[in-house]
């Protein structure tokens, strides 16, 4: 038996799982961790990383790295997305990483990002076309799937954090503020030549932000009943801007009351739902359904291809 363990670094949240990976290449995931570490908080239009935001960060990574090294014949594979990606200060914190836990941090391009979250949906959801959504903290990966390819890939440099912070959407928003913040979000979609293909297409939703709103409908709809999971669960357009609205109807306490929404993304939920919304708007087949799947599936499906093929 091997274990592999993901550190996945993102611009909210900071993640480790560790899978177990048998001799004929079928895996199981065995332990999952994760700290809200907000890596991007206050990058601003500088896009530096900021030091208390380094420091929680790095404290994370430690904690993560205790538990990884108490388990025997294991593999660490650590990547890191967005916030670092744009960050022009992001020599220094992956060398910080470097000397203080003493791991190599990956910095994963946006396209790869995207293809991972690809790897992981299809692996686990019998979709022949749809449209992936991963909506992360500072960036927003979209793929458009035909046939089960991925036939276009791209990510934006726009998160539930940057959104949040750049229109001011984090306690009462204000309608002046929200209309910049979609004529914004718009722009950057029809700057996309190929979405005019995703308007009949369900839209498959990953990260954190989309994770929130799973929760909050699923409680909201299911009032009793307990949630295992929410890879799978389906629901319309109507409920997505029902949700929203209601959001949108409260100030940053009233909102961190709401049954589903954990009050530390009480602040970054209106961000990190507007790019849905905003394709919603233009897509007539209207389900949405949410995958556990992404990018730590991705790259667990391209390590066990690749010891196969070593093997073979």
């Amino acid at each position: 038996m091997e274990n592999l363990a993901i550190v996945d670094l993102g611009s909210n949240s900071a993640r480790m799982a560790i899978t177990e990976i048998a001799p004929d290449g079928r895996f199981r995931e065995i332990k999952r961790v994760k700290e809200n570490t907000r890596l991007s908080e206050g990058m601003g239009r500088e896009k530096m990383l900021q030091e208390g935001a380094m420091d929680r960060t790095i404290a994370a990574l430690k904690r993560f790295k205790k538990i990884y090294e108490g388990m025997p014949n294991t593999q660490v594979r650590a990547i890191t997305t967005a916030a670092v990606r744009q960050a022009h200060n992001r020599q220094e914190f992956l060398d910080r990483v470097q000397k203080e836990v003493g791991i190599n941090l990956q910095v994963l391009s946006g396209k790869k990002e995207a293809y991972y979250d690809y790897l992981g949906v299809i692996r686990t959801m019998k979709l022949n076309h749809c449209l992936i959504l991963d909506v992360g903290g500072a960036s927003c990966e979209l793929v458009l799937v035909q046939q089960r390819r991925a036939r276009d890939l791209i990510s934006i440099p726009v998160g539930a954090v940057t959104l949040s912070e750049q229109f001011h959407l984090n306690g009462y928003v204000r309608s002046a503020d929200l209309f910049r913040a979609q004529v914004a979000m718009n722009e950057r979609l029809t700057k996309i030549p190929w979405l005019r293909y995703a308007t009949r297409v369900p839209i498959v939703l990953l990260g954190g932000a989309n994770r929130t709103l799973a929760r909050m409908t699923w409680a909201y709809h299911h009032r009793h009943r307990r949630q295992h999971s929410i890879h799978g669960y389906q629901i319309s357009s109507r409920v997505v801007f029902a949700t929203y609205r209601e959001l949108l109807n409260r100030n940053l306490a009233q909102r961190k009351r709401m049954v589903g929404l954990e009050t530390d993304r009480a602040d970054i939920i209106v961000g990190g739902m507007l790019p849905l919304v905003s394709l919603l708007q233009r897509n007539s087949d209207g389900r949405v359904i949410f995958s556990e799947s992404g990018v730590r599936e991705g790259i667990i499906t391209e390590y066990v291809n690749q010891r196969k093929r070593q093997h073979d």
